[in-house]
Parts: structure tokens; sequence; C-alpha cells
């Protein structure tokens, strides 16, 4: 019975594995981080994103033109994919490649209906061309 005691409560001034030393253990009621993250502080993401939609005045065939830093990143490495730079035409392959996957990934879901809608909109084509031959014949009747 001694055994079970002495195993179930660690030795508190001893420090070791899953047993801290007193001094750098949290105190009870306090948080780990007590001022925590900063309220208006940017994820990467957002800060990214803020940073690509701000406004750059570029040159173009002699005239000023406002366009995203986004789009002029892009102009500038289409720019030097076409001049020939292997590593430029290599990353706009595979930005291409990962735009086009994500037009399919997309387009696909909202393209698909079940078959039941499927069933449904080919009985309403089916309707119509009949409707639409019966309106020819008669119109072709009366024609003549």
């Amino acid at each position: 019975m001694e055994k079970h005691s002495e195993l179930e409560k660690p030795n508190a001034t001893r420090a070791g594995y899953c047993n801290p030393p007193e001094h750098t253990r949290f105190k009870t009621g306090q948080s780990g981080n007590p001022r925590g993250r900063p309220k208006g502080s940017l994820n990467m993401a957002t800060a990214l994103e803020r940073t690509l939609r701000e406004k750059v005045v570029i040159h173009e065939n002699g005239k000023r033109k406002t366009i995203t830093k986004l789009q002029a990143a892009l102009k500038q490495l289409i720019n030097k994919a076409a001049s020939g730079e292997l590593k430029a035409v290599q990353l706009l392959t595979a930005l291409v490649r990962s735009a086009e996957e994500r037009a399919l990934q997309v387009a696909s879901p909202s393209s698909s209906l079940e078959e039941v809608d499927e069933k449904v909109v080919l009985g309403m084509l089916r309707r119509l061309e009949s409707t639409a031959k019966e309106d020819q014949e008669d119109a072709n009747q009366s024609g003549t």
C-alpha cells in the first residue's frame, strides 16, 4: 500500500522528467501567455494579400498606368520568360498549371448535376425541341 501512495504523489522537491522545478512552473490561475497576441497584428497571408493589392504606377509605351503589385510582378515574370530566362519559364509554367487546376476544381462541382436533376433538364429540353418543331411545321403549312 505504501508503494501506491508513493507512485500517485510526485516528489515535489525533486526535479526531473515530468516534474519541473517549482520556481519554473506556472502559478495556479495564471496564464502562460498573459499578454497574448496583440490585437490588430496580421498573419502572413493577410499581410501578403494586402501588399500584393497595393497600387503601383508604371510607364508602359510612354504612358503612365496604375496597376497592382501582383500585376506588375506577373508582367515582369512574363517578360523575363519571354526573353528566355529558364527559371522564369519554369516558374511561369508552374503558375499556369496551378491556376488551371484550381479553375477545374472550382468548375467541376457546380457543373455536375445529380442524376435526377439531369433527367429533369433533359425532359425539359425534349419538350422545348418538340414545341419548336411543331411551331416550324405550323409556319411551313400556313406559308404554303
